[in-house]
């Protein structure tokens, strides 16, 4: 095997060996195309890794927890984490690493370098794999490239790519990764290419940053874009971007620049340029016989092509790929610093002043017609941040996994998410609230006498409790209508505090002490302009986990007032269907209210096992999510009202915990949740109490009944019934 081939001795044989991106510079070279100086490191050196290294199986292993097809893409993030560790901590073996590391100090000393992924059946007519494996720019020195080299391999198992696999139906087990280590061009313009425009066969379009591409593929860096007539080349229309920056190489890697006026003020390319470009777009379509996205550079008036990968044929919205979404998800630092300020400065007080302007309404004075229009408003207003919350608050969730990834490189710890506690005891709405019942509890259990008046309308309760209990019930109270039906949103609080006040005060995990030890040493590896902004990511990162779960308090406290709404209506058409009121959906009581004759359709009853025929599960894999082991009743919730009934020590399961359940956590002894991941809203408060916490249990509301005897080890991702 020769581990190393300069692209210009890539012949045809080798294109299986050295993968898409690798034999396509090849070909381009070979055909006396302006390509920088590179190397491929065929997908051979990575197989002797993963195998020499006993990788593979461990992989492998991973892989299998559960049903991949299963897998949600929080819980494909977790396990792309946990390989990319098992990589960091890997070192190449002896013998492969001699043979690599020659080839490589010979063929590009002390230069710069990129080092970009190749793998095998990426970049094809079928499936472009473009910015979801791994690209390393201005790398230099042996060592270096080697340690991205693994990087680059590692990446062949990040969620993105896991996610991609999946949907295109590609063998997981079967996947390899080659790498192409090329010569760095530090570009005055750069962009990209398409010879055809995926949304109008008609036209080519050209997109160009000044400075290096790296800031137009991340998102860094507004790009401008012309679209041209493919036949001709002419422009057809050009859309200027805001230039304000450009992505250019520095000691540490790459960095954003600010731009100068004269460049600020002119588009990165002339029409000379744009000519160049479209021939280079051209060429490369007939080389290799379909239209390509080709990444190129300028620099000194000279074109380089990077790269260049066929364009895949559009898919269509209802095609089920969910590859588009989720690489919006993936953002760069600058864009999230960004994203940051719009969710707190804007998104955050517009939320609350609209359920402050909701809840100041008066319901009970409203006309039938008129509430059955607010219950339609007020369902409009929370569809509306609804979707904001999955445009905006979900992709800043990426801060926390961003840090995640920097902690990592830096630390190598053998647990990969140590990083976690660096972002833990945060002051999330969801604590705080829990801080007021258990100040209330607390209250209780020093003076049994306030018992009495939360469960007897004829004792007057103490006036310092009842202040507390009203300012608790001014702020949170919103939260509790989706838990109890109208007006009775006070009975349950009193319910739940009662059943604090009888086990001992549960505290936060957070540990001050071992925090600021480990912030101090993830610093410690930073210097200067490089210790500042690890600084900023740490503080990017703690901001992301915090809105994670903030973000749903403040969704939770809009869809309160539009579930206030919903139960006047059922209040209002109590007495003519007594039976079913308090079970009639939002759009049943808009109905119920708009029609004196409306019929609602009767509940199905729910199916139940046949008697003495229950299958019953012994053990449940899931992920472990929060480290412990607990024993205990299980409390299956299946409804929102279901938490009313829950008891001190039992185990919480359910489907997912929302943010707006969180206030039964405290009582609880462990967590297990069906929907997986370690970001997720109910792994995030196990933490934050220390409570043993499994997520990712395939079916564990079904094959779970309420009073079953569960353990629960957050160590190993185990549930074991009975």
């Amino acid at each position: 095997m020769i581990p190393v081939i300069p692209i210009r001795s890539v012949s045809q044989k080798d294109r299986s060996h050295v993968g898409g991106k690798g034999f396509a510079l090849a070909m381009m070279a070979r055909n006396r195309m302006n390509v920088p100086d590179a190397a491929c490191i065929g997908e051979e050196a990575y197989r002797e890794y993963v195998t020499a290294t006993g990788l593979r199986e461990r992989i492998l292993l991973e892989l299998h927890r559960k049903d991949f097809g299963d897998m949600r893409w929080e819980e494909l993030w977790d396990a792309g984490l946990r390989i990319r560790n098992m990589f960091l901590n890997t070192p190449i073996p002896p013998a492969l690493l001699a043979a690599l590391r020659h080839p490589i100090e010979a063929g590009f000393q002390n230069r710069a370098v990129v080092v970009r992924s190749s793998a095998p059946g990426e970049d094809s007519a079928k499936a472009s794999f473009a910015g979801v494996h791994e690209s390393y720019v201005n790398i230099r020195g042996s060592e270096a490239i080697l340690e991205h080299v693994r990087l680059v391999w590692a990446s062949l198992w990040s969620d993105a790519a896991l996610l991609y696999r999946r949907e295109l139906g590609l063998d997981v087990e079967k996947s390899t990764m080659a790498v192409v280590v090329q010569e760095i061009i530090a570009g005055d313009q750069s962009g990209v290419a398409f010879g055809r425009n995926p949304n109008d066969d008609s036209q080519a379009v050209i997109e160009a940053v000044y400075g290096l591409n790296q800031g137009l593929v991340d998102g860094t860096v507004e790009p401008d874009r012309w679209i041209l007539n493919r036949k001709t080349g002419e422009v057809v229309s050009h859309t200027p971007a805001h230039r304000q920056k450009a992505m250019v190489t520095s000691v540490e890697g790459v960095k954003l620049k600010s731009l100068p006026p004269a460049k600020s003020e002119a588009p990165p390319l002339d029409e000379k340029k744009i000519k160049e470009v479209y021939d280079l777009a051209m060429r490369a379509e007939r080389l290799f016989g379909l239209p390509q996205d080709v990444e190129w550079t300028f620099t000194e008036d000279m074109l380089y092509a990077l790269q260049s990968r066929p364009i895949t044929t559009k898919l269509e919205d209802d095609s089920g790929d969910k590859r588009p979404w989720y690489r919006s998800l993936r953002r760069s630092f600058e864009n999230l610093q960004a994203l940051r300020t719009k969710i707190e400065k804007e998104l955050i007080p517009a939320m609350i002043e609209e359920a402050k302007g909701l809840a100041s309404q008066d319901l009970t004075r409203l006309s039938v017609s008129e509430l059955a229009d607010e219950i339609t408003r007020r369902s409009g207003i929370y569809e509306k941040w609804v979707d904001m919350y999955w445009r905006e608050f979900i992709p800043f969730a990426h801060g926390a996994r961003l840090f995640g990834q920097v902690y990592n490189d830096v630390m190598r710890p053998s647990d990969p998410f140590e990083f976690m506690n660096l972002l833990a005891a945060t002051q999330m709405e969801s604590l705080e609230r829990n801080r007021m019942l258990e100040k209330m509890a607390s209250m209780i259990r020093a003076n049994p006498a306030l018992a009495e008046g939360l469960t007897n309308p004829q004792v007057e309760p103490d006036e310092g409790f009842r202040n507390t209990l009203n300012e608790f019930i001014a702020k949170f109270g919103d939260l509790f209508r989706g838990v109890a039906q109208s007006g009775q949103q006070q009975e349950a609080i009193s319910k739940l505090l009662l059943e604090m006040a009888s086990r001992s005060p549960q505290e936060e995990h957070g540990r001050p002490k071992e925090i600021e030890a480990l912030k101090k040493d993830f610093l410690s590896r930073f210097k200067g302009e490089q210790r500042a902004q690890a600084i900023e990511m740490l503080e990017l990162g703690r901001a992301s986990y915090r809105l994670r779960d903030d973000d749903n308090i403040h969704l939770g406290r809009i869809e309160g007032q539009m579930l206030a709404a919903v139960n006047e209506g059922r209040r209002r058409v109590r007495d003519r269907y007594p039976d079913e009121a308090d079970h009639l959906d939002k759009d049943a009581v808009i109905a119920a209210l708009q029609d004196p004759h409306y019929i609602p359709q009767k509940r199905a009853p729910g199916e139940r096992d046949p008697e003495g025929y229950r299958v019953k599960a012994r053990q449940l894999v899931g992920q472990p999510a929060g480290p412990g082991i607990a024993r205990g009743r299980a409390r299956v919730i299946m409804d929102p009202s279901d938490l009313l009934d829950f008891k001190a020590h039992e185990i919480l399961v359910c489907d997912a915990v929302d943010p707006n359940m969180t206030f039964v956590v405290p009582l609880a002894a462990g967590i297990v949740e069906r929907r997986g991941g370690m970001l997720i809203h109910g792994a995030i408060i196990a933490r934050e109490y220390g409570l043993p916490c499994v997520t990712g249990v395939p079916d564990a509301t079904s094959l779970i009944r309420t009073g079953d005897q569960l353990s629960v080890d957050g160590y190993l991702g185990i549930v074991i019934l009975g």
